[in-house]
């Protein structure tokens, strides 16, 4: 069972005073609850029991289940308010009529309680949904989107659909980040640079880059993975290789650490770190993000205004997440 809750009832005559458990929209007693509740004996009640199951009133599947208690080696048989009022009946339990009263008046707030609380979850939750598409928009209005950067935005929405539907999942509470993999290898600062002056290097010989391409501005890259790589109270700020990548990719172009070139060598070392640990392919061998899917996502991060940016790290990892579990 889980989140199941206790709540005690008390009759009228101030005798009988019961823990009731609360779970799966109902109440449940125990036979030796029922005993004390009704006042009979056990063998009384057990009978009714079986006659109302004989009958097909009650549902020995549906009606009951068994639950582990402290004090108590092997798990204890417990009854739901149907198979409570159809005992009660049987006897004519004044106590019964007091209990089902206030197991209706519990179970009704209980499901107040519960409506109000997913739906303020769905409000908020498509609240970040709006926040989302609305900066797919603005991403797809840039002077920047070329032919096949386009067609890697509607990708992005195409293929990731299960991930923008998951917003609006209020019951599962989606838009909390995913458990994701532990860990993440981080690039050293030597490493990083070399990969990306080798990249440059690639970039120069097509006429695709100038000599400002990857040149530093002040120690940039390293604050980067330094705060990547830091610790809060002895734990990882950032705990998943999925958060990992997710801010590496934000903080490259969003923090401008290189004169000119900070989305593709952002997109670059987001890429570089997913093969580093692993996440470059799913179980099926496929890439978890192709080059015009990339170039969209980089362009996202870039367009975003810095109040979505808890929005976009959320989607990137829920992205990262899904296609890791396709």
């Amino acid at each position: 069972m889980k989140e199941s809750k206790i709540q005690i009832f008390q009759a009228a005559d101030g005798v009988v005073r019961l823990e009731v458990t609360l779970d799966q929209d109902t109440v449940w007693l125990s036979q030796a609850q029922m005993v004390e509740l009704f006042g009979r004996d056990q063998s009384v009640v057990s009978r009714h029991i079986r006659n109302a199951l004989s009958e097909g009133e009650l549902s020995e599947k549906s009606n009951m289940q068994k639950m582990h208690i402290a004090n108590s080696d092997k798990p204890v048989v417990y009854h739901d308010l149907d198979v409570v009022i159809s005992v009660g009946y049987r006897i004519k339990s004044e106590r019964g009529v007091q209990f089902r009263r206030w197991a209706t008046q519990v179970l009704r707030q209980h499901l107040v309680q519960g409506y109000t609380l997913n739906q303020s979850r769905f409000d908020q939750n498509a609240a970040e949904l709006q926040q989302a598409l609305a900066l797919i928009r603005k991403a797809a209005r840039s002077p920047e989107l070329s032919a096949e950067a386009g067609s890697g935005l509607v990708e992005i929405v195409s293929r990731y659909t299960q991930t923008f539907l998951w917003l609006q999942r209020y019951d599962e509470g989606m838009l909390a980040e995913p458990a994701g993999q532990s860990g993440g290898r981080l690039p050293a600062e030597s490493d990083a640079t070399a990969s990306l002056q080798a990249l440059k290097q690639s970039l120069l010989a097509r006429g695709e880059a100038t000599n400002l391409f990857a040149q530093p501005r002040g120690d940039g890259l390293s604050a980067i993975l330094g705060n990547l790589d830091q610790s809060v109270f002895g734990e990882p700020a950032y705990p998943t290789v999925e958060s990992k990548a997710a801010h590496l990719l934000y903080f490259m172009v969003k923090n401008h650490p290189f004169s000119d070139g900070n989305k593709r060598s952002g997109a670059f070392l987001f890429v570089d770190f997913l093969h580093r640990n692993g996440r470059l392919l799913n179980a099926q061998g496929e890439a978890v993000i192709n080059d015009t899917g990339l170039a969209a996502l980089t362009l996202l991060v870039a367009e975003s205004d810095p109040k979505q940016k808890e929005t976009l790290i959320r989607l990137i990892m829920n992205m990262l997440s899904v296609q890791e579990n396709v």
